[in-house]
């Protein structure tokens, strides 16, 4: 949450930086610490949307400029809602619930703190690493709120219930360290090193067919929200039995063979 002062309104507030198939988007206003204003938002569904229609990108990166990764919503947008448009709490929501519903693998590079709906942010994307300077930070109870934007649902998902319980009602903000012992982060690396690794991970989804790719991010989902195994498993054989007819299987096959009439080793 931050203060109302508004940069200049011709300035772009998410910065895309292409690294071969991987696009960097920096939200890019490190002076307010990255807040997510209503321009923010709208700025970074843009950029969601153009890397979406674009073939040549594979993933997307999602980090901060400045030491901040995000420190939530802008106090604007808080004030209105407590007077009665409550449609401006949507407003905010509208940026991480884009980068959830978002077809492309997503990477959270983590830079430093991640506060309040700044943490949904980083939540709503597929992988987060975090630099040592990172800081996970729910905070809401502090400022007399209620966490909203699916925080509970994503938190508990990614911690468990005793690690996102500690978060929530007793305040316990975790360390990039912290982060990557309970599993909200896959990594915690030098901050030199974090953008670096974030795009030499992200350029592996290139490996693979962009729709294979999209299914199963799709069946990732479910799977965190279907409580019946046998019926995963029959979701999981359609759906493995339908990439079997796909051209990309056909050619994968191929080379694999390739590979093993050049080198018959196991």
């Amino acid at each position: 949450m931050n203060d109302t002062h508004e940069p200049q309104a011709h300035r772009p507030l998410v910065r895309r930086e292409d690294h071969d198939t991987v696009a960097v988007l920096h939200l890019d206003d490190p002076d307010r610490r990255n807040v997510l204003s209503s321009r923010m938002v709208q700025d970074l569904i843009d950029a969601i949307d153009a890397c979406e229609q674009d073939d040549t990108v594979s993933a997307i990166i999602l980090t901060g400029a400045g030491p901040a990764f995000c420190a939530g919503a802008e106090l604007d947008n808080l004030l209105a809602a407590a007077k009665g448009e409550e449609h401006r709490l949507r407003e905010v929501y509208a940026g991480f619930l884009r980068v959830a519903s978002c077809r492309l693998p997503t990477i959270a590079a983590v830079n430093g703190p991640a506060v309040g709906a700044g943490l949904n942010l980083a939540l709503a994307c597929d992988v987060r690493l975090a630099a040592e300077e990172a800081l996970f930070d729910c905070r809401f109870a502090r400022l007399g709120l209620h966490p909203g934007g699916g925080h509970t649902w994503m938190l508990t998902r990614a911690v468990g219930h005793q690690v996102a319980t500690a978060m929530l009602l007793f305040s316990q903000p975790l360390t990039g360290q912290e982060a990557a012992n309970t599993g909200l982060a896959l990594r915690c690396l030098p901050r030199t090193e974090l953008l670096d690794t974030a795009v030499a991970l992200g350029g592996r989804a290139a490996d693979a067919d962009p729709a294979l790719l999209r299914t199963i991010k799709q069946t990732l989902r479910e799977s965190g929200t279907e409580a019946d195994f046998a019926r995963m498993v029959d979701t999981e054989f359609e759906r493995q039995v339908h990439s079997l007819h796909q051209p990309a299987f056909t050619e994968a096959l191929e080379r694999a063979r390739a590979r093993r009439r050049t080198d018959p080793r196991p």
